[in-house]
């Protein structure tokens, strides 16, 4: 079942290959703790974008007529103030990223790859404020959309080898990430954290991506358990409905670690998260 190893060196050597990382996403995630370069910088990056300058106006308008605005929203400006600054840079994160994305996956096979990254990051939101974590949700929500990338560029760079092992995998019941460490030597979430250091994105991001199917790691920022506990909740709700869904353990230490409690008190939530993933995917589908 082994084949030849991947490495750091393959995979940042191959890393031209692949469609261009969006530089907003690196800005934004930077600005996030000073609100005015936030805002300045979300300004001047859509005032040269129609695409998400778009779906701001679409999204702005869409709440001016709940609240019986008789005018149409047709600046930036008024739908920031109507929608918020969080929602325009979300619109931002997830349009830019949703684009990567698509270009970088096999033709086909992005739709469901997107619906459950989406599902995935607006879980990990969600989780955050549940449980009042003091993280900012645009981290979570770029983590989420972003832990299986590893995936993307194994099967860009080795597919035939990468479609055998994932079968494998299945037919002997053991995890995806368990397999490909049979076949390469390492694993998807490595191959993705590799890739997001290259990107430039902020450590925690790093070591979530890395870590996202065990919910341990080097790092004590609580954005590691929380990505690997969202991915599993995700998965649970069979949010993007995909064939490879599978129900993973979860990581006991993750889950106390972020002092999560299962009870009936969470249900609301699963009911959030399933609302939100339907919601984001009409809007940012990539078809």
């Amino acid at each position: 079942m082994a084949n030849e190893r991947i490495t750091r060196d393959e995979v940042l050597d191959r890393a031209p290959g692949l469609p261009a990382f969006p530089r907003v996403v690196v800005e934004i995630l930077a600005a996030l703790d000073d609100p005015d370069a936030s805002l300045e910088l979300l300004a001047a990056h859509i005032r040269h974008d129609p695409v998400v300058t778009g779906k701001v106006l679409a999204m702005a308008n869409a709440a001016a007529s709940h609240s019986r605005r008789q005018s149409d929203v047709r600046d930036v400006f008024t739908a920031t103030s109507l929608i918020g600054v969080g929602r325009v840079r979300e619109t931002t994160l997830t349009t830019h990223i949703g684009h990567f994305i698509s270009g970088l996956a096999e033709k086909g096979n992005g739709a469901g790859f997107w619906q459950h990254s989406v599902g995935v990051g607006i879980c990990a939101e969600e989780l955050g404020l549940h449980l009042n974590l003091h993280l900012h949700g645009d981290m979570a929500l770029v983590a989420g959309l972003l832990h299986d990338v590893g995936q993307l560029w194994m099967s860009r760079f080795r597919p035939a080898e990468s479609h055998a092992c994932w079968r494998e995998s299945r037919a002997r019941a053991i995890s995806i990430d368990a397999g490909e460490r049979q076949c390469f030597g390492t694993d998807h979430a490595t191959v993705g954290a590799w890739l997001a250091e290259h990107w430039a994105l902020p450590p925690p991001v790093v070591a979530a991506i890395g870590a996202h199917h065990h919910g341990a790691g080097a790092s004590n920022h609580v954005l590691l358990p929380l990505l690997h506990v969202a991915e599993v909740v995700c998965n649970a709700l069979d949010i993007g409905a995909r064939s490879e869904n599978r129900v993973t353990a979860i990581s006991r230490a993750a889950c106390e670690r972020l002092g999560i409690t299962w009870n009936a008190g969470i249900r609301p939530l699963f009911g959030r998260i399933e609302a939100r993933s339907a919601h984001a995917n009409q809007i940012f589908t990539n078809n």
